[in-house]
């Protein structure tokens, strides 16, 4: 994780009693699926007393709102996100992104139940989105979101000495790697067939078939790339309208 800057956010955060837990491209970083990471992404408890302390914080980094839309619950509570340049001095020009809801994923309070607390130098921490609620925060249309929901299952699968049933029916159910999901299959077969009722695509890793299993796992992320477009067509339409008024209004 990039040392100074994003780590003055946290401790601000922290400072000001801010609920947030950290997401994005810094907590790939920390998870071990990202070498670097120019930004700060930031789920948030949205009601309005961390609203206020949040934007206490944000006055105390210098941050300015940047595009659309204006840091509100009424924005939040819709799934917006709230972007922001920080201007003191020590965080100059990093962007902070804040958002309350995330496609895929349980509220604010069930994802702070499943978070993952790590301990840095000098007595700091980092409150994190637990793995897989990380990994399905991923399931975007982006491109560079999906190399990174790869390299985190396969990290994980890498570290993990002694996996959990729990944890290996979560790899079986998430697992993107062909060639790995049949290794897992095969290790882990009367696992592999029970995790194929709700994943069907497993059958083809039980059977190793490739080829087949390639095309079920592209058809899969296609799918949740139009679901993705779809989640935020309506969002997407509001700014533009939020857009349209201000150039109106000048």
């Amino acid at each position: 994780m990039t040392p100074n800057p994003i780590l003055k956010v946290l401790s601000t955060f922290q400072k000001f009693g801010v609920r947030a837990l950290l997401i994005g491209g810094q907590a790939c970083i920390i998870y071990g699926a990202a070498e670097f990471s120019r930004d700060s992404d930031f789920v948030i408890l949205h009601n309005l007393a961390n609203i206020s302390r949040l934007k206490k914080a944000l006055r105390f980094l210098k941050a300015r709102n940047i595009y659309f839309p204006p840091l509100t619950r009424q924005f939040l509570e819709k799934g917006h996100a709230c972007h922001f340049r920080c201007y003191e001095e020590s965080v100059k020009g990093l962007r902070v992104d804040v958002i309350a809801k995330l496609r895929n994923c349980p509220s604010f309070e069930e994802l702070w139940e499943r978070k993952k607390t790590f301990k840095l130098p000098g007595n700091k921490r980092v409150e994190i989105i637990g793995l897989e609620d990380l990994v399905q925060s991923k399931k975007t249309q982006r491109d560079k979101d999906w190399l990174m929901l790869d390299r985190l299952i396969t990290n994980d699968i890498l570290i993990t000495k002694s996996p959990t049933t729990q944890k290996i029916r979560w790899w079986l159910s998430q697992c993107r790697d062909a060639g790995q999901l049949i290794e897992l299959a095969a290790r882990y077969k009367k696992l592999a067939v029970e995790v194929a009722v709700e994943r069907p695509l497993v059958k083809a890793a039980l059977k190793k078939d490739n080829r087949t299993l390639q095309q079920l796992i592209q058809k899969e992320e296609t799918i949740e790339r139009e679901k993705d477009k779809k989640y935020w067509q309506p969002l997407r339409k509001e700014l533009e309208l939020l857009r349209h008024k201000k150039g109106s209004v000048h």
